[in-house]
């Protein structure tokens, strides 16, 4: 498993019955976690006395309680600062079990020792981005919600990196490689962060389990000739580290040579020694 173990700012400090209490700078949150289906004692103090706690509905969905949060406050990893908030879903705006891709890329590129370009797809609110443009990539961000982009430029100001060489885009993921294929263009290194389910600007339907290898091939075509990376994360339940092995090893390695690989992220846990699992993640690069 890839471990995101050199967080400063956050850490999970417990998880039991379903829940992970977690330290997010100064701020204790417990919220909902399908993996933790072990149930044991909450001793940890934090479990009494979190900061906000989202309460998932038999329903679904689910809902905040705050006690004592602000609506906004700020996490460091390195160099980079992001901007949190707690929004629909449980949710942060930041997936910290990333950060052990975020330093896997950046040390992809500064291995490279040229100037290389990024793309990254379904890219939220920028780690990814921030991580690669850090190491001194220059990247393409491309997100379908306006929101998502805003809140990466935010991050970017807040690292310091607002005159980096980033280019923002609001757009449909495949709508853009596509155009990006006809218009001849590629890149040294391909992010991607694909949702399990979606919907398209007219109503196409995304299934990850149905559209993701057409989406790998696609993005393939885009890879320079002498690219350095290719990543690809996914939520997925059920979607095995090895499906990402398959994929990446008939796109991509089969045409271009080099090394895939892929595993489970996850992150620590203080209070137990245990890792908790964050999804998947498959990569290929130059040997």
């Amino acid at each position: 498993m890839w471990i995101a173990d050199q967080w400063k700012d956050y850490e999970v400090i417990d998880c039991s019955g379903g829940e992970k209490l977690e330290r997010w700078g100064d701020y204790l949150l417990v919220r909902p976690d399908p993996q933790v289906i072990w149930n044991t004692k909450k001793e940890e103090k934090g479990w009494k006395k979190p900061n906000a706690h989202y309460h998932r509905s038999a329903r679904g969905g689910g809902e905040w309680e705050f006690f004592n949060l602000p609506n906004q406050w700020s996490v460091n990893y390195r160099s980079l600062t992001f901007q949190l908030k707690p929004f629909s879903f449980k949710h942060t705006g930041l997936f910290p079990e990333q950060a052990v891709n975020w330093d896997w890329c950046s040390a992809q590129i500064k291995k490279a020792n040229r100037p290389v370009k990024i793309l990254n797809l379904f890219a939220y609110t920028g780690g990814a981005t921030l991580a690669a443009a850090s190491a001194g990539a220059q990247v393409t961000h491309v997100d379908a919600s306006k929101g998502m982009v805003g809140w990466a430029k935010e991050n970017a100001a807040s690292s310091g990196l607002s005159d980096a060489p980033i280019r923002w885009l609001v757009d449909d993921c495949k709508k853009f490689v596509e155009r990006e294929i006809r218009r001849g263009n590629h890149y040294d290194g391909i992010i991607m962060d694909p949702p399990s389910y979606g919907r398209g600007p007219k109503g196409e339907i995304w299934k990850i389990e149905e559209s993701l290898h057409e989406f790998v091939s696609l993005c393939a075509k885009l890879l320079s000739d002498d690219a350095i990376f290719c990543l690809i994360n996914s939520y997925t339940t059920g979607l095995a580290p090895s499906v990402l092995t398959y994929l990446l090893s008939i796109e991509v390695a089969k045409k271009k040579g080099g090394t895939v690989e892929a595993s489970e992220i996850g992150l620590p846990v203080t209070s137990n020694g245990l890792v908790l699992p964050c999804g998947a993640s498959g990569r290929w690069y130059r040997s």
